[in-house]
């Protein structure tokens, strides 16, 4: 099987890779959107949870990781429900890791594990603890395989960044003990500036505030009214938008007929119909400098003042007003 994918290029893959990318599991992420309700509020906002995942598989290889940890990389996202995050609002959860709640379960009840067995691989030893696959993971403010691919995927697709600027900082890119840093702070700067323009200009971006906002409320009181049921969400997003549709319950149906293409909203922190909060994300990459691992923070006034400012308006969360829906 060729690949060929917009941020990393062409690349060739076979066997067990190959085999988990055409499996019913994988295939499903082509249907779940990686902004939630955003692609239901602005047609451009359309990336999708499979092209991060397959995208994380690739960053891995191109960083020299393992198989293995391609194997992880590629499944990592497999249990995000229809909507990705939209269902941490349903339920208030403010970590914003159901999808990691329900991971082993749904790998469990899917191909995935006979898949795995085929090829000589037990799901347990590779799927089940991801601290093992250290280009996958990291916890924040460090950079990661999952971390760095949804903010080049997003910003590359929104019109944020180009490909120029991402080859360049992915040529600056080095693994030490099988995590990634970056070697120059000037990269550093401007990957700390991306990532906020992901997770704050973009996340918070009044109308994806709104999507979420609507689209929650929709879903929870379709689980109310039994409309829908916690299985749907392992469909996908169209698959459950088309079960509200023919409940014709009109309650529902109000609320949905609020996601279009023509919502107008801004933040207005004095007259505000919304207000929401996201899940605090700060960054902070480490350089490696003659044998050593600085924070970038301590480099650079720049990232310091740039954190600051995402730290702020991450917890003042965002007020959104609506000019007409």
């Amino acid at each position: 099987m060729i690949i060929y994918d917009e941020i990393y290029g062409e690349f060739e893959v076979d066997g067990v890779l190959e085999e988990l990318i055409l499996s019913k599991p994988v295939q499903r992420l082509k249907g779940i959107h990686q902004g939630g309700a955003s692609y239901l509020v602005k047609e451009e906002w359309d990336e999708t949870r499979f092209s991060h995942s397959v995208g994380v598989m690739l960053l891995i290889r191109k960083l020299g990781g393992s198989i293995e940890e391609q194997i992880a990389g590629l499944l990592h996202d497999v249990s995000h429900t229809a909507f990705s995050h939209v269902i941490d609002f349903v339920f208030e959860n403010k970590e914003e890791d159901y999808h990691e709640k329900i991971y082993s379960s749904v790998v469990e009840n899917s191909e995935i594990p006979n898949i795995l067995m085929k090829h000589g691989y037990h799901y347990e030893d590779l799927l089940l603890d991801e601290t093992k696959w250290t280009l996958l993971e990291q916890p924040a403010p460090e950079l990661c395989a999952d971390r760095v691919d949804y903010t080049l995927r997003d910003m590359y697709a929104y019109g944020n960044i180009t490909l120029e600027e991402v080859n360049r900082f992915l040529d600056n890119v080095v693994v030490v003990e099988g995590k990634m840093y970056l070697q120059n702070i000037e990269i550093a700067e401007w990957f700390v500036e991306t990532y906020y323009k992901e997770v704050i200009d973009f996340f918070m971006d009044p109308l994806n505030i709104y999507g979420y906002d609507i689209l929650a409320k929709a879903l929870k009181r379709s689980l109310e009214k039994n409309i829908i049921n916690l299985d749907d969400f392992l469909g996908t997003d169209e698959d459950v938008i088309k079960k509200i549709k023919l409940s014709e319950d009109q309650d529902v149906l109000q609320f949905m007929r609020r996601l279009h293409f023509n919502v107008k909203v801004k933040e207005d922190r004095q007259h505000y119909d919304i207000h929401r909060k996201n899940k605090v994300r700060m960054i902070d990459p480490s350089i490696y400098m003659n044998g050593e691992l600085i924070p970038s923070s301590e480099l650079s006034e720049s990232v310091r003042n740039m954190g600051r400012a995402a730290y702020e308006k991450a917890n003042r969360g965002m007020y959104v007003k609506i000019i007409s829906n």
